[in-house]
């Protein structure tokens, strides 16, 4: 009876195993469609963004439509570069947003770490304050602010756009980085200052170095916002030597035509420094993950 019984009990062992290697290979095989599935329709626009650039005039308008051009061009590449003043574009582009993120980031980081590390009168309605300042639409605050910058003189220069870019992300970001500075030990700075070290030295040699993860988001978010900023940009700009990428990828859009091509070419273009942003400190994002730290 029990040479019988030993071959039932393994043939329902085994058979156990293979029941849930099939339900593993099934939940595996949908979580890897479902992703697929999301990643086709993330990555489909642009792709077709990119077939429309090398599209010439005729394939352009072809039925049906051509998702992979007969006969690829690069002309849209460089006619766009010759009937718009695009280098221009990109030039006040890369002024206005660099300043802003680096003001943002630097006031941001300054303004976390002391509403991290200090308790005051009014500390949780400044917070409150932050957070309600990103409930309204910016759109409410572009007649008061053209005003303003009408009053000083400050309509069509870079340093308008800077002040706007910045009052938008210094809220946002100091919330971010708060929050990451609150998973940074305190016990950290009291080792700092048994040592000796004073407040300033405790958060550029301590805790700056820790909160790279918190800088880089907060830099990539920063960056992506003030350059696809478009209506401030083009309310607060009038010459065209001082309009920005997405002013100057809007014009391209025009009463009687529209260049496709030229348009999608653009728009290309305007992808480059917020791919190279991304990843340059994507890597100074991964590599704070694993550096470690003491948790509360």
């Amino acid at each position: 009876m029990t040479m019988i019984k030993e071959p039932m009990a393994n043939e329902k062992k085994y058979g156990l195993m293979s029941d849930v290697k099939v339900a593993r290979k099934i939940t595996n095989l949908t979580s890897y469609s479902v992703l697929f599935f999301f990643s086709a329709l993330i990555l489909f626009p642009i792709l077709w963004i990119i077939s429309t650039s090398l599209k010439n005039e005729e394939d352009l308008f072809s039925l049906p439509p051509q998702i992979i051009p007969e006969n690829p061009t690069l002309h849209a590449f460089k006619q766009v570069w010759i009937d718009h003043p695009f280098l221009a574009y990109f030039r006040n582009s890369l002024i206005v947003v660099s300043a802003a993120t680096f003001i943002s980031v630097t006031f941001s980081a300054f303004a976390a770490y002391g509403l991290s590390r200090f308790k005051f009168r009014g500390h949780g309605t400044f917070m409150a304050f932050l957070l309600a300042s990103q409930l309204f639409p910016s759109i409410m605050l572009l007649i008061p602010f053209y005003k303003i910058y009408m009053t000083f003189g400050l309509i069509n220069t870079h340093a308008a756009l800077i002040i706007t870019y910045v009052s938008f992300t210094i809220p946002f970001c100091t919330w971010m980085m708060r929050g990451y500075f609150d998973g940074i030990s305190k016990d950290l700075d009291l080792a700092a200052q048994i040592d000796g070290a004073g407040r300033f030295r405790i958060f550029r040699s301590v805790i700056l170095p820790l909160s790279w993860p918190g800088l880089a988001a907060t830099t990539i978010y920063s960056f992506i916002s003030g350059w696809n900023e478009y209506i401030f940009a083009l309310v607060l700009t009038q010459d065209e030597e001082m309009k920005t990428v997405p002013v100057g990828i809007g014009q391209l859009v025009g009463e009687y035509r529209i260049d496709w091509a030229q348009l999608m070419a653009a728009s290309l273009y305007a992808l480059i420094p917020l791919t190279i942003i991304f990843i340059f400190f994507n890597r100074y994002f991964i590599s704070g993950l694993s550096a470690g730290a003491v948790k509360e």
